[in-house]
């Protein structure tokens, strides 16, 4: 507790620092250069009381914990939306140590760079903007190098692209990635494709700009390491975060025997709290590893009886449980 209060007086000190740097006139491609994401970060799962309101109670004991593993941030709304709790929240989380990513989706492009604005205004040290996707027959490549760029252009912090096909439908095409690259306030890429040909592919194509890309998933973290990503935003990691820092030094350290093991362990885990079972199995499972789950909002629903019994085989066979 004494460590998690001497992070928050750290922390409160360099927001103050580095949002103020920001207000002085900082210009967009320093501030972006500042910025190394190498590291893990959680997707943050948000407990909720039994009428679907955030519990800040759990939720700060939740980060509580987290602030005695070596995340290198905390990913927020990356992938279900509610803003209103991120103006509520902003506060606590900023009370921590970890980067600050906040999670940005609208079909347009004016109501994207509002957004941003807003959550940069509220201490968002960076956007993972997904794109547009209700109008995806028309989302080529030219108009969607127009919208990150106009996002981009304006926003006050460095910018994210999140590519995340399972729920847009749509993939950031390769030549739009590439050209984007070059945007002085476009960091990087968090690629949930899980294509490792593409993730090296587009490593390769942007190494003469310092454009970092993150895996999406725990499931191929290794592999998106073993061809040049930088780190990875894993929803595994609100269970098993210290292992998967674990597999980041690994990798980073070249270790990659003992990395292979505990992948290969990481696999089957990942996947049930993933595209298997989702939200709700993530929960559960977070309440089993000591966190805060808790029941997740309609229009979800919680695991059954057979589904539950799965998600703990996939734990307990892998020498989680």
């Amino acid at each position: 507790m004494h460590r998690v209060r001497a992070w928050t007086r750290v922390a409160r000190l360099c927001s103050v620092e580095y949002h103020g740097a920001w207000k002085r006139g900082l210009s967009q491609t320093a501030a972006a250069s500042r910025l190394d994401l190498s590291g893990i970060y959680p997707p943050i799962a948000t407990p909720f009381t039994a009428k679907e309101d955030v519990d800040y109670e759990k939720l700060e004991e939740n980060l509580q914990k987290y602030a005695e593993i070596p995340f290198k941030g905390l990913i927020l709304q990356g992938s279900f939306r509610d803003q209103t709790d991120w103006f509520q929240t902003e506060k606590l989380f900023l009370s921590f140590r970890f980067l600050t990513f906040v999670g940005v989706f609208f079909p347009a492009t004016r109501a994207t760079l509002r957004l941003t604005e807003k959550m940069a205004a509220a201490g968002a040290d960076a956007v993972l903007v997904v794109n547009p996707c209700f109008y995806k027959g028309k989302m080529d490549s030219r108009a969607l190098i127009h919208h990150f760029s106009k996002v981009a252009d304006s926003s006050p912090v460095p910018v994210v692209l999140y590519s995340v096909p399972a729920n847009t439908g749509l993939e950031l095409p390769l030549d739009a990635v590439v050209e984007l690259a070059q945007h002085p306030n476009i960091l990087g890429l968090k690629d949930s494709g899980g294509d490792i040909t593409r993730i090296g592919l587009i490593v390769h194509r942007t190494k003469a700009q310092d454009f970092q890309v993150l895996a999406g998933s725990a499931g191929f973290l290794m592999a998106a390491y073993c061809v040049g990503a930088v780190g990875g935003v894993c929803a595994l990691a609100n269970v098993l975060g210290q292992e998967l820092c674990e597999l980041e030094r690994l990798c980073q350290s070249g270790h990659w025997g003992a990395a292979k093991v505990l992948q290969q362990r990481l696999i089957e885990p990942n996947a049930a709290v993933t595209r298997k079972l989702g939200v709700p199995a993530l929960k559960q499972a977070m309440e089993w590893f000591g966190y805060h789950g808790g029941a997740c909002r309609s229009p979800l629903r919680p695991l059954t009886e057979a589904e539950t019994q799965q998600l703990r085989r996939d734990f307990s066979t892998n020498g989680w449980l």
